[in-house]
């Protein structure tokens, strides 16, 4: 496998050039979520984390969220019930590792404090059409098994395998690179202005701007063809839609030279019924190695559930 470094370098050297030749724009301002109880932890005991030599605070580095906890809290079944979970996996090689897992909580799922996303029922009934219908036509999958991207805030929920990233400072921008369909999220903080309502994005428009030593990133102006949540490890929500109308607010707080705290609170009021929260933290490790992840070369799924499709389609028309 080709290692990850020197494409991610390519990018940062020609984000460098262009931040400096980039013109300074219209302040911009990004709406305060409610902050989780580790995000307040953080607020009342902070740490001071060195800085970047244009006066960022630093959270540079390789950092990981393998994580056990469930992505909501579960709830009471009877036991032959199945669990929100699909009982799909990697192979042991992809999944076996011997690096940092955070502590186990209730649910990633902080607010509501019942820790169930408040999903309105007609996504949920789309989620249930679009996987009963998978071998119909590729629009049916979610885009991460469709080689597309994980999504955003997806790719930041964690997933059986490659849960790395690799934050890169540079004048202008926080550049943020991910193990997982090696997808690489560029987020402007020199207060420039969106692009405009009629460019739609699969993981949204980022702008980010320093409140004090957090990072906080509004992305808007998303299209209408992802999904939330793309990994079966976020159990029910896998599949649910997002909406053009969604909004993302995210917060990056570095509270020891080896944690980051992350929280993302989601306002899609076309898909729930009230914002909704999830919070986990990121755990440097700069031993860990990245490689590429190479998803069409070795995609075997759609092809076998469309192909699987076409031939029950010949066999009713016989």
């Amino acid at each position: 496998m080709i290692a990850f470094d020197r494409p991610l370098g390519f990018v940062v050297v020609a984000l460098a050039l262009f931040s400096l030749a980039a013109a300074g724009a219209s302040a911009q301002t990004a709406g305060a979520p409610r902050q989780p109880a580790a995000a307040a932890t953080a607020t009342a005991n902070p740490w001071t984390p060195s800085r970047t030599p244009d006066g960022q605070p630093d959270i540079q580095g390789t950092w990981l969220n393998f994580d056990s906890t469930p992505f909501e809290r579960p709830v009471a079944r009877p036991a032959s019930a199945p669990g929100d979970a699909a009982r799909v996996g990697p192979a042991p090689e992809f999944a076996d590792h011997n690096h940092q897992m955070s502590k186990a909580r209730a649910s990633m799922v902080v607010d509501p404090p019942d820790g169930r996303v408040p999903v309105q029922k007609w996504a949920e009934d789309k989620r249930d059409y679009d996987l009963a219908h998978i071998p119909d036509a590729p629009e049916h999958e979610t885009p991460w098994v469709r080689c597309i991207t994980r999504g955003h805030p997806a790719g930041m929920f964690p997933a059986g395998y490659n849960n790395a990233y690799r934050i890169v400072q540079i004048p202008g921008y926080v550049v943020i690179a991910f193990e997982m369909i090696h997808e690489t999220r560029i987020i402007p903080i020199d207060g420039r202005p969106r692009l405009g309502e009629g460019i739609r994005q699969w993981n949204g428009e980022p702008r980010g701007h320093w409140d004090g030593n957090t990072l906080v990133v509004e992305s808007t102006n998303y299209n209408d063809k992802g999904s939330i949540g793309t990994s079966a490890a976020t159990g029910r929500m896998r599949g649910i839609p997002q909406r053009a109308s969604m909004r993302v607010v995210e917060r990056f707080t570095r509270v020891d030279a080896d944690t980051i705290e992350y929280s993302v609170t989601i306002d899609d009021p076309a898909v729930y019924t009230r914002p909704w929260t999830v919070a986990l933290p990121l755990n440097r490790d700069d031993t860990y190695q990245i490689f590429e992840y190479s998803c069409h070369e070795g995609n075997y799924s759609l092809p076998n559930a469309l192909s699987y499709g076409r031939r029950r389609d010949r066999e009713a028309a016989r």
